[in-house]
Protein backbone atom coordinates (compact mmCIF):
# COMPACT_ATOMS: atom_id res chain seq x y z
CA UNK A 1 0.00 0.00 0.00
CA UNK A 2 1.83 3.00 -1.02
CA UNK A 3 -0.73 5.68 1.38
CA UNK A 4 -1.95 5.04 5.41
CA UNK A 5 -5.37 3.35 5.27
CA UNK A 6 -8.07 4.47 7.50
CA UNK A 7 -10.67 1.58 7.10
CA UNK A 8 -14.25 2.32 9.18
CA UNK A 9 -16.22 -0.43 9.82
CA UNK A 10 -19.68 0.53 11.20
CA UNK A 11 -21.34 -2.51 12.85
CA UNK A 12 -20.08 -4.90 15.24
CA UNK A 13 -22.30 -7.78 14.40
CA UNK A 14 -21.79 -10.63 12.36
CA UNK A 15 -20.65 -8.99 9.46
CA UNK A 16 -18.96 -5.96 10.58
CA UNK A 17 -16.76 -8.16 14.23
CA UNK A 18 -15.61 -10.79 11.25
CA UNK A 19 -14.64 -8.16 8.93
CA UNK A 20 -12.73 -6.20 10.94
CA UNK A 21 -11.32 -9.71 12.72
CA UNK A 22 -10.14 -10.49 8.99
CA UNK A 23 -8.54 -7.36 8.41
CA UNK A 24 -6.77 -7.14 11.59
CA UNK A 25 -5.40 -10.65 10.21
CA UNK A 26 -4.82 -9.75 6.40
CA UNK A 27 -3.22 -6.26 7.71
CA UNK A 28 -1.39 -8.01 10.48
CA UNK A 29 2.18 -5.99 9.02
CA UNK A 30 0.25 -2.85 8.03
CA UNK A 31 -0.96 -2.20 11.48
CA UNK A 32 2.21 -2.50 13.06
CA UNK A 33 4.07 -0.46 10.80
CA UNK A 34 1.24 2.27 11.44
CA UNK A 35 0.32 2.13 7.33
CA UNK A 36 -3.33 1.17 7.95
CA UNK A 37 -5.69 2.14 11.23
CA UNK A 38 -9.04 0.15 11.57
CA UNK A 39 -11.99 2.14 13.27
CA UNK A 40 -14.74 -0.13 14.13
CA UNK A 41 -18.03 1.74 15.56
CA UNK A 42 -21.37 0.04 17.33
CA UNK A 43 -23.64 1.09 19.82
CA UNK A 44 -22.63 -2.16 22.03
CA UNK A 45 -18.95 -3.31 23.27
CA UNK A 46 -19.54 -7.09 22.08
CA UNK A 47 -21.28 -8.80 19.47
CA UNK A 48 -24.60 -10.79 20.11
CA UNK A 49 -24.31 -14.90 18.50
CA UNK A 50 -28.67 -14.00 18.02
CA UNK A 51 -28.68 -18.12 17.44
CA UNK A 52 -28.44 -18.32 21.09
CA UNK A 53 -30.81 -16.11 22.26
CA UNK A 54 -33.80 -18.45 22.92
CA UNK A 55 -31.47 -20.50 24.88
CA UNK A 56 -30.36 -18.22 27.22
CA UNK A 57 -33.91 -17.47 27.48
CA UNK A 58 -34.65 -20.58 28.37
CA UNK A 59 -31.48 -20.50 30.98
CA UNK A 60 -29.96 -23.32 29.18
CA UNK A 61 -26.69 -20.87 28.84
CA UNK A 62 -25.84 -18.32 30.66
CA UNK A 63 -26.49 -14.46 28.91
CA UNK A 64 -22.21 -13.60 28.88
CA UNK A 65 -21.45 -16.60 26.87
CA UNK A 66 -24.03 -15.25 24.16
CA UNK A 67 -21.89 -12.27 23.51
CA UNK A 68 -18.46 -11.97 22.54
CA UNK A 69 -16.44 -8.88 23.46
CA UNK A 70 -15.08 -6.76 20.75
CA UNK A 71 -11.96 -5.06 22.45
CA UNK A 72 -10.59 -9.04 23.13
CA UNK A 73 -11.12 -10.22 19.80
CA UNK A 74 -10.19 -7.00 18.02
CA UNK A 75 -7.42 -5.98 19.83
CA UNK A 76 -5.78 -3.99 16.55
CA UNK A 77 -8.47 -2.45 15.81
CA UNK A 78 -9.78 0.61 17.65
CA UNK A 79 -13.64 0.19 19.07
CA UNK A 80 -16.01 3.56 19.57
CA UNK A 81 -19.05 2.52 21.27
CA UNK A 82 -21.77 4.48 19.70
CA UNK A 83 -23.72 5.09 16.88
CA UNK A 84 -23.34 6.09 13.46
CA UNK A 85 -26.25 8.59 12.59
CA UNK A 86 -25.29 9.72 9.02
CA UNK A 87 -22.42 9.04 6.58
CA UNK A 88 -21.45 11.67 3.72
CA UNK A 89 -19.34 9.15 1.42
CA UNK A 90 -18.42 11.94 -1.08
CA UNK A 91 -16.61 13.89 1.49
CA UNK A 92 -15.38 10.38 3.39
CA UNK A 93 -16.69 11.38 6.66
CA UNK A 94 -19.04 9.82 9.46
CA UNK A 95 -21.49 11.59 11.91
CA UNK A 96 -20.97 9.80 15.56
CA UNK A 97 -23.12 10.04 18.68
CA UNK A 98 -21.18 8.46 21.66
CA UNK A 99 -21.83 8.23 25.11
CA UNK A 100 -20.51 11.46 25.95
CA UNK A 101 -22.14 13.21 23.42
CA UNK A 102 -24.73 14.47 25.14
CA UNK A 103 -22.50 15.55 28.48
CA UNK A 104 -20.20 17.38 25.35
CA UNK A 105 -23.29 19.26 24.46
CA UNK A 106 -22.40 18.12 20.63
CA UNK A 107 -24.07 16.51 17.82
CA UNK A 108 -21.41 13.81 17.67
CA UNK A 109 -18.12 13.91 15.99
CA UNK A 110 -17.00 13.07 13.02
CA UNK A 111 -14.54 10.48 11.72
CA UNK A 112 -12.78 10.52 8.29
CA UNK A 113 -11.75 7.37 6.45
CA UNK A 114 -10.71 5.99 2.82
CA UNK A 115 -12.47 2.53 3.29
CA UNK A 116 -16.00 1.84 4.27
CA UNK A 117 -17.86 -0.99 5.40
CA UNK A 118 -21.16 -0.92 6.15
CA UNK A 119 -22.70 -3.64 8.19
CA UNK A 120 -25.34 -1.76 10.39
CA UNK A 121 -27.19 -4.97 10.76
CA UNK A 122 -31.17 -4.62 10.96
CA UNK A 123 -34.14 -3.48 13.62
CA UNK A 124 -37.31 -4.71 14.13
CA UNK A 125 -39.52 -4.03 11.75
CA UNK A 126 -43.07 -2.88 13.62
CA UNK A 127 -46.09 -1.37 12.30
CA UNK A 128 -48.79 1.04 14.01
CA UNK A 129 -50.83 -1.21 16.22
CA UNK A 130 -52.26 0.40 18.73
CA UNK A 131 -50.62 -0.29 22.28
CA UNK A 132 -47.66 -2.44 20.06
CA UNK A 133 -44.84 0.13 21.67
CA UNK A 134 -46.29 0.24 25.06
CA UNK A 135 -46.59 -3.12 25.98
CA UNK A 136 -44.91 -5.24 23.23
CA UNK A 137 -41.18 -6.66 23.81
CA UNK A 138 -39.25 -7.88 20.82
CA UNK A 139 -36.53 -10.67 20.42
CA UNK A 140 -32.85 -9.47 18.71
CA UNK A 141 -30.78 -8.14 21.70
CA UNK A 142 -29.35 -10.38 24.64
CA UNK A 143 -31.83 -8.26 27.26
CA UNK A 144 -34.65 -8.64 25.75
CA UNK A 145 -34.17 -12.72 25.96
CA UNK A 146 -33.17 -12.31 29.61
CA UNK A 147 -35.99 -9.77 30.17
CA UNK A 148 -38.70 -11.48 28.61
CA UNK A 149 -37.36 -14.73 30.62
CA UNK A 150 -37.65 -12.56 33.93
CA UNK A 151 -40.58 -11.53 32.59
CA UNK A 152 -42.31 -15.10 31.81
CA UNK A 153 -41.21 -16.36 35.49
CA UNK A 154 -43.27 -13.26 37.15
CA UNK A 155 -46.37 -13.91 35.28
CA UNK A 156 -46.03 -17.07 36.82
CA UNK A 157 -45.55 -15.97 40.01
CA UNK A 158 -48.20 -13.73 40.04
CA UNK A 159 -50.89 -16.09 38.82
CA UNK A 160 -49.77 -18.35 41.40
CA UNK A 161 -50.64 -15.29 44.01
CA UNK A 162 -53.52 -13.89 43.05
CA UNK A 163 -57.29 -14.96 43.66
CA UNK A 164 -58.21 -12.69 40.90
CA UNK A 165 -59.12 -15.21 37.79
CA UNK A 166 -58.96 -12.57 35.24
CA UNK A 167 -55.83 -11.64 36.55
CA UNK A 168 -54.28 -15.46 36.30
CA UNK A 169 -56.21 -15.80 32.91
CA UNK A 170 -54.06 -12.72 31.25
CA UNK A 171 -50.99 -13.76 33.49
CA UNK A 172 -50.83 -17.22 32.05
CA UNK A 173 -51.39 -15.86 28.57
CA UNK A 174 -48.11 -15.75 25.89
CA UNK A 175 -49.13 -14.47 22.41
CA UNK A 176 -46.28 -14.22 19.98
CA UNK A 177 -46.28 -12.73 16.63
CA UNK A 178 -44.33 -13.60 14.11
CA UNK A 179 -43.45 -17.20 12.62
CA UNK A 180 -39.80 -17.46 11.52
CA UNK A 181 -36.78 -18.22 13.14
CA UNK A 182 -36.73 -15.29 15.89
CA UNK A 183 -40.76 -16.33 17.22
CA UNK A 184 -41.03 -19.64 16.97
CA UNK A 185 -37.64 -21.03 18.60
CA UNK A 186 -38.50 -17.80 21.29
CA UNK A 187 -41.78 -19.45 21.59
CA UNK A 188 -40.19 -23.18 21.93
CA UNK A 189 -37.54 -22.81 24.21
CA UNK A 190 -39.58 -20.44 26.74
CA UNK A 191 -42.67 -22.79 26.43
CA UNK A 192 -40.65 -25.74 27.28
CA UNK A 193 -38.85 -23.81 30.42
CA UNK A 194 -42.30 -22.67 31.40
CA UNK A 195 -43.90 -26.16 31.52
CA UNK A 196 -40.88 -27.74 33.79
CA UNK A 197 -41.37 -24.36 36.14
CA UNK A 198 -44.72 -25.61 36.96
CA UNK A 199 -43.29 -28.60 38.76
CA UNK A 200 -42.41 -26.26 41.53
CA UNK A 201 -45.68 -24.42 41.38
CA UNK A 202 -48.37 -25.91 43.75
CA UNK A 203 -51.18 -24.42 41.97
CA UNK A 204 -49.83 -23.67 38.08
CA UNK A 205 -50.09 -26.55 35.95
CA UNK A 206 -48.87 -26.74 32.32
CA UNK A 207 -52.92 -27.27 30.83
CA UNK A 208 -53.64 -23.88 32.60
CA UNK A 209 -51.06 -21.49 30.47
CA UNK A 210 -51.89 -20.37 27.02
CA UNK A 211 -49.10 -20.04 24.44
CA UNK A 212 -49.84 -18.18 21.00
CA UNK A 213 -48.71 -18.09 18.12
CA UNK A 214 -49.60 -15.41 15.01
CA UNK A 215 -48.94 -15.50 11.51
CA UNK A 216 -49.69 -13.49 8.88
CA UNK A 217 -49.34 -15.74 6.60
CA UNK A 218 -50.22 -19.55 5.53
CA UNK A 219 -46.72 -20.99 6.77
CA UNK A 220 -44.10 -20.82 9.25
CA UNK A 221 -40.41 -21.53 9.33
CA UNK A 222 -39.99 -21.28 5.38
CA UNK A 223 -36.62 -21.87 5.53
CA UNK A 224 -36.60 -25.64 6.23
CA UNK A 225 -39.30 -25.89 3.57
CA UNK A 226 -43.51 -26.50 3.20
CA UNK A 227 -42.97 -30.08 4.63
CA UNK A 228 -40.74 -29.02 7.45
CA UNK A 229 -42.85 -26.30 8.52
CA UNK A 230 -46.18 -28.63 8.85
CA UNK A 231 -44.14 -30.68 10.76
CA UNK A 232 -43.27 -27.74 12.93
CA UNK A 233 -47.09 -26.74 12.93
CA UNK A 234 -48.42 -29.89 14.12
CA UNK A 235 -45.77 -30.69 16.90
CA UNK A 236 -46.44 -27.42 18.44
CA UNK A 237 -49.50 -27.78 18.22
CA UNK A 238 -49.48 -30.87 20.09
CA UNK A 239 -48.06 -29.32 23.05
CA UNK A 240 -51.48 -27.27 22.80
CA UNK A 241 -49.63 -24.36 21.65
CA UNK A 242 -52.22 -22.02 19.76
CA UNK A 243 -51.24 -21.67 16.23
CA UNK A 244 -53.04 -19.02 14.14
CA UNK A 245 -51.69 -18.84 10.51
CA UNK A 246 -52.98 -16.45 8.13
CA UNK A 247 -53.63 -14.37 11.42
CA UNK A 248 -52.40 -10.48 11.93
CA UNK A 249 -52.27 -8.66 15.61
CA UNK A 250 -54.60 -5.80 15.15
CA UNK A 251 -54.39 -4.40 18.82
CA UNK A 252 -52.73 -5.33 22.04
CA UNK A 253 -54.01 -1.70 24.05
CA UNK A 254 -54.87 -2.12 27.87
CA UNK A 255 -53.09 -5.64 27.62
CA UNK A 256 -55.55 -7.59 25.16
CA UNK A 257 -54.67 -8.74 22.04
CA UNK A 258 -57.03 -8.53 19.44
CA UNK A 259 -56.46 -10.98 16.22
CA UNK A 260 -57.40 -9.94 12.99
CA UNK A 261 -60.25 -13.25 13.19
CA UNK A 262 -62.05 -11.66 15.89
CA UNK A 263 -60.15 -13.61 18.71
CA UNK A 264 -59.50 -11.42 21.90
CA UNK A 265 -57.22 -12.35 24.55
CA UNK A 266 -56.85 -10.61 27.67
CA UNK A 267 -52.65 -10.88 28.33
CA UNK A 268 -49.25 -9.20 30.08
CA UNK A 269 -47.11 -10.83 27.43
CA UNK A 270 -46.75 -9.66 23.06
CA UNK A 271 -43.92 -10.84 21.62
CA UNK A 272 -43.10 -9.25 18.45
CA UNK A 273 -40.92 -11.29 15.97
CA UNK A 274 -42.76 -10.19 12.64
CA UNK A 275 -39.70 -9.63 11.05
CA UNK A 276 -36.61 -6.31 10.48
CA UNK A 277 -35.75 -3.72 8.59
CA UNK A 278 -32.82 -2.30 7.42
CA UNK A 279 -31.12 0.44 9.99
CA UNK A 280 -31.86 3.75 10.03
CA UNK A 281 -28.37 5.02 8.89
CA UNK A 282 -28.88 3.64 5.60
CA UNK A 283 -31.23 6.27 4.70
CA UNK A 284 -29.09 8.90 6.13
CA UNK A 285 -26.34 8.17 3.68
CA UNK A 286 -25.84 9.45 -0.21
CA UNK A 287 -25.45 5.49 -1.17
CA UNK A 288 -27.46 4.00 -3.99
CA UNK A 289 -30.80 2.11 -1.81
CA UNK A 290 -33.22 -0.06 -3.48
CA UNK A 291 -36.76 -0.41 -3.04
CA UNK A 292 -36.36 -2.05 0.32
CA UNK A 293 -34.09 0.38 1.33
CA UNK A 294 -31.05 -1.92 1.51
CA UNK A 295 -27.62 -1.00 -0.18
CA UNK A 296 -27.36 -1.72 -4.19
CA UNK A 297 -23.88 -3.70 -4.06
CA UNK A 298 -22.39 -6.13 -6.62
CA UNK A 299 -21.34 -9.41 -6.26
CA UNK A 300 -17.98 -7.95 -4.85
CA UNK A 301 -19.56 -6.52 -2.21
CA UNK A 302 -18.85 -3.12 -3.23
CA UNK A 303 -21.38 -0.73 -3.38
CA UNK A 304 -22.76 0.04 -6.54
CA UNK A 305 -21.45 3.47 -8.19
CA UNK A 306 -19.78 4.66 -5.39
CA UNK A 307 -16.20 3.38 -5.34
CA UNK A 308 -14.09 2.62 -1.76
CA UNK A 309 -17.72 2.00 -0.08
CA UNK A 310 -18.44 -2.14 0.70
CA UNK A 311 -21.52 -3.48 2.63
CA UNK A 312 -22.65 -6.87 3.71
CA UNK A 313 -25.48 -8.49 5.59
CA UNK A 314 -28.88 -7.52 6.67
CA UNK A 315 -28.01 -3.61 5.48
CA UNK A 316 -26.79 -5.07 1.96
CA UNK A 317 -28.72 -6.26 -0.96
CA UNK A 318 -26.19 -9.10 -2.73
CA UNK A 319 -26.65 -10.18 -5.89
CA UNK A 320 -27.08 -14.84 -5.81
CA UNK A 321 -24.20 -15.75 -8.41
CA UNK A 322 -25.89 -19.33 -7.60
CA UNK A 323 -28.94 -18.98 -7.88
CA UNK A 324 -29.40 -19.06 -12.31
CA UNK A 325 -32.05 -16.42 -11.59
CA UNK A 326 -32.13 -12.67 -12.84
CA UNK A 327 -32.62 -10.57 -10.03
CA UNK A 328 -31.89 -13.08 -6.76
CA UNK A 329 -30.59 -11.73 -3.80
CA UNK A 330 -28.47 -13.49 -0.80
CA UNK A 331 -31.24 -13.48 1.68
CA UNK A 332 -30.15 -11.10 4.75
CA UNK A 333 -29.05 -14.34 7.10
CA UNK A 334 -26.41 -15.22 9.58
CA UNK A 335 -24.91 -18.66 7.21
CA UNK A 336 -24.72 -15.87 4.60
CA UNK A 337 -23.08 -12.91 6.63
CA UNK A 338 -20.31 -14.99 8.38
CA UNK A 339 -18.98 -15.68 4.52
CA UNK A 340 -19.62 -12.75 2.89
CA UNK A 341 -17.87 -10.49 5.67
CA UNK A 342 -14.50 -13.33 5.06
CA UNK A 343 -15.07 -12.21 1.16
CA UNK A 344 -15.53 -8.82 1.88
CA UNK A 345 -12.72 -8.33 4.45
CA UNK A 346 -10.41 -9.99 1.48
CA UNK A 347 -11.46 -8.04 -1.41
CA UNK A 348 -10.83 -4.24 0.73
CA UNK A 349 -7.28 -5.67 1.45
CA UNK A 350 -7.49 -6.63 -2.88
CA UNK A 351 -8.17 -3.01 -3.02
CA UNK A 352 -6.00 -1.66 -1.01
CA UNK A 353 -3.43 -3.64 -3.00
CA UNK A 354 -4.08 -3.16 -6.05
CA UNK A 355 -5.38 -7.05 -6.56
CA UNK A 356 -8.63 -8.21 -8.61
CA UNK A 357 -11.65 -8.72 -6.30
CA UNK A 358 -13.28 -12.10 -5.24
CA UNK A 359 -16.98 -12.55 -6.21
CA UNK A 360 -19.13 -13.84 -3.15
CA UNK A 361 -20.91 -17.24 -4.15
CA UNK A 362 -22.32 -19.49 -1.41
CA UNK A 363 -25.58 -21.57 -2.01
CA UNK A 364 -27.57 -22.12 0.67
CA UNK A 365 -26.88 -25.40 2.61
CA UNK A 366 -30.28 -25.03 4.24
CA UNK A 367 -31.31 -24.39 7.69
CA UNK A 368 -31.83 -25.76 11.49
CA UNK A 369 -34.37 -24.36 14.26
CA UNK A 370 -34.79 -25.66 17.59
CA UNK A 371 -38.34 -26.39 19.69
CA UNK A 372 -36.92 -26.88 23.03
CA UNK A 373 -35.00 -29.00 24.69
CA UNK A 374 -34.96 -32.05 22.36
CA UNK A 375 -36.98 -31.18 19.72
CA UNK A 376 -36.02 -28.97 16.18
CA UNK A 377 -36.45 -29.31 12.72
CA UNK A 378 -33.34 -29.22 9.92
CA UNK A 379 -33.27 -29.13 6.16
CA UNK A 380 -29.61 -29.46 5.06
CA UNK A 381 -28.17 -30.19 1.67
CA UNK A 382 -32.10 -31.48 0.85
CA UNK A 383 -32.17 -33.94 3.79
CA UNK A 384 -35.03 -33.63 6.66
CA UNK A 385 -34.63 -33.84 9.91
CA UNK A 386 -37.06 -33.61 12.93
CA UNK A 387 -37.06 -34.24 16.64
CA UNK A 388 -33.78 -35.39 17.98
CA UNK A 389 -31.66 -35.72 15.52
CA UNK A 390 -32.34 -31.85 14.31
CA UNK A 391 -31.73 -30.58 17.63
CA UNK A 392 -28.84 -32.31 17.85
CA UNK A 393 -27.87 -30.52 14.54
CA UNK A 394 -28.74 -27.16 15.73
CA UNK A 395 -26.74 -27.55 18.91
CA UNK A 396 -23.87 -28.49 16.72
CA UNK A 397 -24.12 -26.14 14.00
CA UNK A 398 -24.20 -23.23 15.75
CA UNK A 399 -21.20 -24.28 18.62
CA UNK A 400 -19.10 -24.35 15.34
CA UNK A 401 -19.98 -21.11 14.35
CA UNK A 402 -19.94 -19.04 17.95
CA UNK A 403 -16.68 -16.87 17.79
CA UNK A 404 -13.62 -17.93 19.61
CA UNK A 405 -12.70 -21.02 21.37
CA UNK A 406 -13.14 -19.40 24.44
CA UNK A 407 -16.73 -19.34 23.53
CA UNK A 408 -16.88 -22.37 22.04
CA UNK A 409 -15.62 -24.68 25.63
CA UNK A 410 -17.98 -22.29 27.97
CA UNK A 411 -20.95 -23.07 25.82
CA UNK A 412 -20.02 -26.57 25.41
CA UNK A 413 -19.41 -27.08 29.38
CA UNK A 414 -22.50 -25.23 29.88
CA UNK A 415 -24.56 -27.62 28.08
CA UNK A 416 -22.56 -31.26 29.76
CA UNK A 417 -23.93 -29.32 33.47
CA UNK A 418 -27.16 -28.60 31.91
CA UNK A 419 -27.71 -32.64 31.23
CA UNK A 420 -26.11 -33.63 34.85
CA UNK A 421 -27.97 -31.34 36.92
CA UNK A 422 -31.92 -29.81 37.04
CA UNK A 423 -33.22 -26.50 34.71
CA UNK A 424 -32.59 -23.15 36.46
CA UNK A 425 -36.05 -21.10 37.06
CA UNK A 426 -35.16 -18.18 38.98
CA UNK A 427 -36.28 -15.09 37.44
CA UNK A 428 -33.69 -11.75 38.17
CA UNK A 429 -36.17 -9.25 37.42
CA UNK A 430 -34.91 -6.63 39.70
CA UNK A 431 -31.52 -6.83 37.79
CA UNK A 432 -33.75 -4.14 34.93
CA UNK A 433 -34.11 -1.74 37.63
CA UNK A 434 -30.96 -1.84 39.84
CA UNK A 435 -32.06 1.02 41.78
CA UNK A 436 -35.35 0.88 42.65
CA UNK A 437 -34.81 -0.60 45.92
CA UNK A 438 -32.29 1.77 47.08
CA UNK A 439 -34.15 5.12 45.92
CA UNK A 440 -37.23 3.48 47.74
CA UNK A 441 -35.48 3.00 50.87
CA UNK A 442 -34.14 6.90 50.24
CA UNK A 443 -37.53 8.32 50.54
CA UNK A 444 -37.45 8.64 46.89
CA UNK A 445 -40.17 7.06 44.04
CA UNK A 446 -38.38 4.24 42.33
CA UNK A 447 -38.60 4.98 37.97
CA UNK A 448 -39.53 1.83 36.34
CA UNK A 449 -39.12 3.62 32.81
CA UNK A 450 -35.87 4.91 32.00
CA UNK A 451 -36.13 7.71 29.67
CA UNK A 452 -32.82 7.76 27.84
CA UNK A 453 -31.73 3.62 27.99
CA UNK A 454 -33.43 2.17 24.94
CA UNK A 455 -32.23 -1.07 26.51
CA UNK A 456 -34.28 -1.25 29.05
CA UNK A 457 -32.49 -1.44 32.39
CA UNK A 458 -32.11 1.41 34.61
Amino acid sequence: MKERARILVVGGGYVGMYTALRLQRRLKRELGRGEAEITVVTPDPYMTYQPFLPEAAAGAISPRHVVVPLRRVLDRCRVVIGEATAVDHAARTATVRTPATEEEGTEGSRIEYDELVLAPGSVARTLPIPGLADHAIGFKTVEEAIGLRNHVLEQMDIASSTRDPAVRDAALTFVFVGGGYAGVEALGELEDMARYATRYYHNVRPEDMKWILVEASDRILPEVGEEMGRYTVTELRRRNIDVRLETRLDSCADRVAVLSDGSRFPTRTVVWTAGVKPHPVLAATDLPLNERGRLRCTAELAVTGAPHAWAAGDAAAVPDVTAGEEGRECAPNAQHALRQARVLGDNVVHSLRGEPLETYAHKYAGSVASLGLHKGVAQVYGRKLKGYPAWLMHRTYHLSRVPTFNRKARVAAEWTLAGLFKREIVSLGSLEHPRAEFELAAGGKPSHDPPHNPKGSS
